[in-house]
């Protein structure tokens, strides 16, 4: 083989672990740092879309809890698809006051509403925090004037601690903490930051 056959070759396989390398670094910063995010559903319009992308910053949830106010993706409790609220029977006009002990799978994404030992009420799927509406500009108008599920709720519950309620912005629209209770703090993935799909949404959250 000549020299050139051998620096040619020397150079392809120096080539292959660069790109391995750089492809390593890639998934593990995706699996520490950042992770992207699809939107799967009408739950948190008019904020994000369905099928819109964010990017979620796992790595300042190991250093600070979330913040009222904050979107975050997180893990639901166990029974979420169903409503389950700990397997417990509730009242029908208060939200959901504790979860189930076992987290579900798969994540979801909504906005933090209520925090440790707060008061929780809901009022034409508006908050009332510790006795007081919420100004929520961000939120949908589907429970304006609606008697309907989950837009009335007017028996507060407290927060219990080491816990976040979450809602999505679609109120009327929107499988939340009303329905399967608060999410412990273990279960928090992290908080959306940013949007970088599609091109003509992207921005800071």
């Amino acid at each position: 083989m000549s020299g050139g056959e051998k620096s040619q070759g020397s150079g392809l396989v120096e080539l292959v672990v660069i790109v391995a390398v750089a492809l390593g670094l890639a998934l593990g910063i995706q699996a520490l740092l950042v992770k992207p995010y699809r939107i799967p559903s009408e739950s948190m319009v008019p904020t994000l879309e369905v099928g819109q992308r964010v990017l979620v910053n796992r790595i300042g949830k190991r250093f600070s809890d979330p913040s009222v106010g904050d979107v975050v993706v997180f893990h639901p409790p166990a029974g979420s698809e169903s409503d389950s609220c700990g397997n417990r029977n509730i009242g029908e006009d208060q939200p959901c006051d504790r979860p189930t002990v076992d987290r579900a799978d798969v994540n979801f994404i909504k906005r933090v509403v209520a925090g440790p030992g707060d008061t929780i009420a809901v009022r034409n799927g508006r908050v009332i925090r510790n006795g007081r509406e919420v100004d929520e500009p961000y939120i949908s108008d589907t429970c304006d004037g609606d008697v309907g599920r989950g837009c009335n709720l007017p028996e507060a519950i407290r927060v219990p601690a080491g816990h976040w309620f979450m809602m999505g912005d679609n109120r009327g629209e929107s499988d939340d903490s009303r329905f399967w209770g608060p999410v412990p703090d273990d279960w928090v993935i992290g908080g959306a930051f940013a949007t970088y799909w599609p091109p003509k949404r992207i921005g800071v959250l």
